[in-house]
């Protein structure tokens, strides 16, 4: 578990994190979620002892990460998986952590194996590309077959395979009971991967939900309705105070009416439909909309450049 309270740094006159409470708990995937600059690095530097915070505390499985005797059985880190000796093998560079921790060299083949490098273990890192590299960070942080797994960006750099084979892997540890907290900028892969997620804006903490509930607070319920009578069940449903567009011929997006008032008025009118389903947004789209605000550095359309 790990467990934040008023977690604040500041760098000068800037604030990196501003007051941050939340706990990661055991038995499910948490995602760590924020725009770029929103403090999320800083928060993981500062639960594992790189930052010093400047007021607030963060703990790991009950201790503060310095606290630990052995940290390497206790939370397992994955933030920068270039931070190798490129001279190094990926196999020397396994057995060095693990004689820091007193892990024996099968544990070592085991990790390996389980990140699928073993036909690579002997290579120097330095030749590694960056899916590989980001394998060989995973296998570094389970070395020590830690209850707490922390990742910032795993899937970066791997190939769907692999980010699948991450997907798996993260879900079966969580249903090992461990604790899995884990930061991507990859929605969509977040979405299928998370059960809970933590969202930080600016510093400061935006929302710590389950993931259907950010959706859901993020946006207004709509209906998707196809009826090769469009026209008329369009004038219908307007005078009954919805709104309603379109996106594509025989097909109307319906806010402000339930799928039972929209199915009952066109069977009153013998309208027919084909079909008549709710339409809830993306994990994108509830993260733009409700992080719009907190974006520090936002890119321009060539449009409004030119404006």
């Amino acid at each position: 578990m790990i467990e934040a309270r008023e977690l604040t740094k500041k760098y000068g006159e800037k604030t990196a994190v501003d007051g941050v409470t939340f706990t990661v708990r055991p038995g499910i995937v948490t995602g760590f979620l924020g725009p770029n600059g929103a403090g999320k690095s800083t928060t993981m530097r500062m639960i594992v002892g790189l930052d010093a915070p400047t007021s607030g505390s963060v703990t790991v499985n009950g201790k503060s990460y310095a606290a630990h005797a052995s940290p390497l059985h206790e939370v397992g880190v994955l933030l920068e998986a270039r931070a190798v000796h490129t001279g190094r093998s990926a196999e020397s560079h396994l057995l060095a952590m693990a004689a820091t921790a007193g892990i024996s060299r099968r544990r070592v083949q085991e990790v390996i194996e389980l990140v699928g490098l073993q036909d690579v273990a002997r290579k120097r890192v330095g030749a590694f590309s960056l899916g590989m590299g980001q394998r060989l960070g995973i296998a570094a942080a389970l070395l020590g077959d830690p209850q707490t797994i922390m990742l910032d960006e795993p899937v970066n750099g791997l190939d769907p395979e692999g980010v699948r084979w991450v997907r798996h892997l993260l879900r079966g540890l969580a249903e090992e009971g461990r604790t899995v907290f884990v930061s991507s900028h990859l929605m969509s892969e977040m979405a299928l991967t998370a059960d809970h997620l933590i969202v930080v804006g600016r510093g400061r903490l935006i929302r710590d939900m389950s993931v259907s509930d950010f959706i859901s607070s993020a946006s207004s319920e709509s209906v998707r309705v196809r009826s090769p009578q469009a026209t008329e069940l369009r004038e219908l449903l307007l005078g009954k105070g919805a709104t309603v567009s379109s996106s594509a011929r025989n097909e109307l997006d319906v806010v402000g009416l339930s799928t039972d008032e929209i199915g009952t008025t066109a069977a009153a009118a013998g309208l027919t439909l084909h079909e008549l389903s709710p339409v809830q947004a993306s994990l994108e789209e509830a993260f733009m909309e409700l992080t719009g605000e907190a974006v520090e550095y936002r890119s321009h359309t060539a449009e409004e450049s030119a404006a």
